[in-house]
């Protein structure tokens, strides 16, 4: 979507000239002589060429999201309209993918559709959660309300992540240097000595003649290997669209021993937050209990909750259905029964989420702990063997030389 220079002049007779974001002239015309401006020119924005957007830049943070929404709550309580609302927030918001796609929802709001509604074709950039949120909102005439407890819900979910992202980074780094550090050996340092200890007759220790074989078969090969890595990755991307691969592929990743349990926890504490956001916004438990298993990012564990409405229809309570999902713990279910049975479901989904959130912490402070020194001991390792690899000859080439 391009820029253009729109040039207008008030009703007190100033002329203004304000470069602004629209699918056509007409459409930028349109928009300003609808606030009452006098349009006298509109030029397309060349200063500001538009370029095809990167895959990350096509992703909504979730902190511009919440910021949207909280300004939204804010205008609506104000008493602005939707469609003034979108419009005062569109100019604060600098992500363009972000700011395309609120337009788009502005002018479908324009043409008679609910805010739910306008949301709705964009699911996948808002979640499932967020649209049945806004429609329960405008069934109750409290959609300030239902968007605030959005909010809430998000930044629970938002901190859960930043968390989990935050845990595993330090890791990541290590593993990353220690293996940038392990081709610079191999590719620099290891043929080098390889030239000095040819000139001498002495047989060179096994794990210095292994080291040295696969540095050659790397430096080599190297073109072939990359062009294997490129092959791999595109496999994958391509299979990954594929909805009974990721299936697969999430399945594979709950047999990792410790990611197991804080995936299988996780996605009870999201299931029941989602469920207990839903519930409390209005929305029926059958068509809520679909919504919250689309929420569990795990694919696999979504196609074992496929026949939860099913089960619900045929009379059976939330509880007793969860049972034949086969990982929801016997403590989640017991909590929840007792929700049932005190008249109090959402109130009781909120509690078991915040139980496993805590349990969930403990477990990432825990896995924090043991995977740092983990980490440490391979990249000693690693140094430990090149060193070794490298002085052991030398020694040999001393006592050759004696």
């Amino acid at each position: 979507m391009p820029y253009y220079i729109c040039r207008f002049a008030t009703e007190e007779g100033s002329v203004i000239s304000k470069s602004f974001l629209a699918p056509s002239y007409t459409e930028c015309r349109k928009l300003f002589e609808e606030q009452g401006f006098c349009v006298l020119s509109v030029k397309r924005d060349w200063k500001k060429i538009e370029i095809p957007l990167l895959p990350f830049e096509k992703k909504i943070k979730d902190k511009d999201f919440i910021l949207f929404n909280q300004e939204l709550v804010a205008l609506i309580k104000a008493g602005y309209p939707i469609v003034k609302s979108i419009d005062v927030i569109l100019s604060r918001i600098k992500n363009h993918h972000f700011k395309e796609l609120l337009m788009g929802i502005q002018n479908d709001i324009r043409a008679g559709k609910s805010l739910s509604e306008a949301f709705a074709p964009y699911e996948e950039q808002f979640s499932t959660v967020y649209i049945a949120s806004l429609m329960a909102g405008e069934r109750s005439a409290n959609l300030d309300g239902t968007i605030k407890r959005y909010i809430d819900y998000a930044k629970i979910i938002s901190q859960a992540k930043s968390k989990i992202r935050a845990a595993l980074t330090y890791p990541t780094l290590l593993l990353f240097f220690s293996l940038l550090l392990l081709l610079i050996l191999l590719n620099f340092v290891i043929p080098r000595f390889s030239q000095f200890y040819a000139d001498f007759d002495s047989e060179l220790p096994s794990i210095t003649r292994y080291l040295m074989t696969f540095s050659f078969f790397v430096r080599s090969h190297i073109l072939y290997l990359l062009l294997f890595a490129i092959m791999l990755f595109m496999v994958y991307f391509i299979m990954k669209r594929k909805e009974n691969t990721r299936i697969w592929l999430h399945k594979i990743k709950l047999k990792i021993p410790y990611g197991r349990i804080i995936w299988l926890e996780s996605a009870i504490s999201l299931f029941c937050r989602t469920l207990s956001l839903l519930l409390e916004g209005g929305i029926s438990l059958l068509t809520a209990v679909g919504i919250a298993g689309k929420a569990i990012p795990n694919k696999y564990l979504q196609y074992l909750m496929k026949d939860l409405q099913d089960f619900i229809k045929n009379g059976e309570s939330l509880s007793d259905s969860l049972v034949k999902s086969r990982f929801f713990t016997p403590l989640a279910i017991d909590m929840i029964r007792i929700g049932e049975s005190s008249a109090n479901l959402e109130g009781m989904l909120g509690d078991v989420a915040d139980v496993y959130d805590e349990r969930i912490r403990g477990r990432i402070d825990t896995f924090v702990s043991l995977i740092e020194p983990v980490v440490i001991i391979f990249m000693g390792l690693i140094v430990a063997a090149m060193l070794l690899s490298v002085y052991l000859p030398i020694f040999n080439v001393i006592q050759v030389t004696r």
